[in-house]
């Protein structure tokens, strides 16, 4: 399946600047091939927004359910009285998948977060089958955050393609190493890191964005995401 979920272990890992980097990789490097762009659903307002002011015009991009509380989708849904029609979001993501060579999905809080009032993300990533990648913070507590999120993943049945170590501030490579061992996160999780994204102050700036995926020799988008779509 041409599609790769970026999921993360909390509300505000930096899935969107994950995402935006993947993005501007693939522009950069394979602009004759096709690109979409989907945010699951959107609580609030900010990625959606984010999205459109950098990429407007210049690839498919779909929010296919939206409600206006920054919360947990069914209890913004709640508060709005409405329901949450997953066959939409389902039927929008297989139409995007026709037309694009690769579909990004970018999906919200964690793993657990919850979609529905039965469903969390990760039931969403098994059942929909969706090669997922998890982006960590780095931060004091990401290590058992990391560990927590990969063993419902595994109950779940999703199917893992490897950690992403974000920096959301600036970082030493000692302060990173010692808050986020890569050695201790795939022994403890049996999951590999992938690649460390380190803190860049302007998050507009695409070019750099995109030379920080170029620099993680597992992923690469053409070949399908390489070790991650296989």
């Amino acid at each position: 399946m041409n599609s790769l979920l970026i999921a993360a272990t909390d509300t505000d890992a930096g899935k969107t600047v994950v995402t935006t980097a993947l993005v501007a990789y693939w522009q950069k490097y394979y602009p004759s091939k096709a690109l979409g762009l989907m945010k699951l659903m959107q609580t609030g307002q900010g990625d959606r927004e984010w999205y459109e002011g950098l990429f407007q015009g210049q690839l498919e991009m779909i929010t296919p359910l939206q409600y206006q509380a920054p919360l947990a989708p069914p209890v913004a849904a709640d508060l709005e009285g409405r329901d949450i029609p997953l066959g939409t979001v389902w039927q929008a993501l297989l139409n995007l998948q026709k037309s694009q060579d690769l579909v990004l999905i970018e999906g919200l809080g964690g793993l657990g977060c919850p979609v529905t009032h039965e469903l969390t993300l990760a039931d969403l990533a098994a059942q929909w089958r969706l090669k997922t990648l998890l982006v960590v913070p780095v931060k004091l507590g990401a290590i058992s955050q990391t560990v927590a999120n990969i063993a419902l993943a595994e109950q779940k049945k999703v199917n893992l393609g490897g950690i992403i170590l974000n920096c959301l501030e600036p970082r030493t490579e000692t302060e990173i190493e010692q808050l986020t061992p890569i050695d201790l996160i795939q022994s403890l999780t049996n999951c590999p890191v992938l690649g460390v994204f380190p803190f860049i102050e302007d998050r507009r700036d695409l070019d750099k964005l995109a030379s920080v995926v170029a620099s993680w020799p597992q992923i690469k988008l053409p070949a399908h995401l390489n070790c991650l779509l296989r």
